[in-house]
């Protein structure tokens, strides 16, 4: 096969765990022919069911800007994503991110997230915001919701940082040292690593990294069913987040 990412501009990485029946095929494909900019790496996180053969397949019908790293053992969506991100650092393109593979978040919406990236040329992080607001598309369950506003008041106590939604599977970097830096070592939380990744950002850009960080509030985002998140991952996400809180520098 062709390097899939030689001349991307954008490496989107998609975690992908026992998604053999879940994940929207078409939808990849479909991007893939219409977006030439745009290299999709889907990681196998040590998948049980036939993902490893769907991604092979999948890979196999497009043009060349569709590709898939097996992970040996299951790691979790941190380590996963975070194996995504640096064979993405090594193809040295402009833009790194990554995405919920069920395609909660519609893949056209990426535009959105190179548009502000392009026109705000200090900003760094671009963040997917699930925010209900008239005209807008954002299917989520009452329990998620309220959970996700329960956890975002604790995220952003610990980051000391207005954050609406730490938790959104859609984000873009744009490829800086800074950005590097954050991914280079292994996350402590399997779930929650968003906040981590967001309070290394904070560490390594001083007192002004909000400036660097901007909230994108979603025309769409639909909540599929099959999640991998189950109700003790909530139990364990505070945990992890009393461990980030105690693990980050105070002032």
């Amino acid at each position: 096969m062709a390097d899939p990412t030689r001349k991307a501009r954008l490496v989107l990485v998609i975690p992908c765990y026992n998604e053999a029946d879940r994940l929207p095929q078409a939808a990849f494909v479909e991007y893939a022919y219409r977006r030439s900019d745009v290299a999709v790496l889907f990681v196998n996180d040590g998948s049980t069911d036939d993902t490893a053969g769907t991604l092979q397949r999948l890979c196999a019908t497009a043009r060349g800007n569709l590709a898939t790293l097996n992970l040996p053992r299951n790691l979790g969506k941190a380590g996963a994503v975070r194996s995504g991100v640096l064979a993405a650092l090594q193809r040295e393109p402009e833009f790194v991110g990554f995405w919920d593979a069920d395609l909660a978040t519609p893949l056209p919406a990426l535009q959105e997230f190179v548009s502000v990236l392009d026109a705000n040329l200090e900003i760094e992080i671009v963040m997917g915001a699930r925010v209900r607001l008239l005209g807008r598309h954002v299917e989520r369950s009452a329990f998620r919701h309220y959970f996700g506003r329960l956890f975002a008041t604790g995220a952003s106590a610990v980051l000391r940082l207005p954050v609406y939604d730490t938790q959104c599977g859609a984000k873009v970097f744009r490829v800086t040292p800074r950005i590097r830096e954050i991914f280079g070592a292994p996350f402590r939380s399997r779930w929650i690593f968003d906040v981590e990744l967001l309070a290394r950002f904070i560490a390594c850009s001083g007192d002004r990294a909000w400036e660097r960080i901007y909230e994108l509030p979603l025309e769409s985002w639909v909540d599929v069913p099959g999640s991998k998140v189950k109700l003790w991952h909530g139990v364990q996400a505070f945990w992890d987040l009393a461990r980030i809180w105690w693990n980050t520098p105070k002032s």
